[in-house]
C-alpha cells in the first residue's frame, strides 16, 4: 500500500512538472537559456540581443520566450515599450521540480 501511496505521488508530482520539462527540452530553447546566461544581464535582455547571438527569427526567440515565461523559467519586465527577459531569481518554478528528484 505504501508504494502505491509513493507512486502516486510521484505521478502528481511529475505531472506538475511536465511545462517545465517540456520547455527545456527543446535544443533552440536550451540554447537561448546558455546565451542568455553567457550575456550575464541580470536586469533581463531584450529580444533583438538574442537573436544576435542565436540562428532564431525575431519571431521564433519570442515564441520560445513564451514557452519559458508560461513554464516560469523567465519573467518579463517592461519599461515603456520595451520588454526584458530575465530568469526567475527566486527559483520558484523549479521548487517543485527539486521535491520530484
Amino acid at each position: 500500500m505504501e508504494l502505491n501511496n509513493e507512486l502516486d505521488t510521484f505521478t502528481s508530482e511529475f505531472e506538475q512538472c511536465k511545462d517545465i520539462l517540456l520547455a527545456l527540452g527543446d535544443e533552440n530553447r536550451q540554447h537561448m537559456i546558455l546565451e542568455m546566461i553567457k550575456m550575464g544581464k541580470c536586469s533581463g535582455v531584450r529580444v533583438h540581443e538574442i537573436v544576435k547571438k542565436t540562428h532564431l527569427s525575431r519571431v521564433s526567440v519570442s515564441h520560445h520566450l513564451k514557452v519559458l515565461k508560461e513554464a516560469g523559467i523567465v519573467k518579463m519586465r517592461k519599461e515603456l515599450t520595451k520588454n526584458y527577459y530575465y530568469f526567475d531569481p527566486d527559483m520558484k518554478s523549479f521548487n517543485m521540480s527539486i521535491k520530484v528528484l
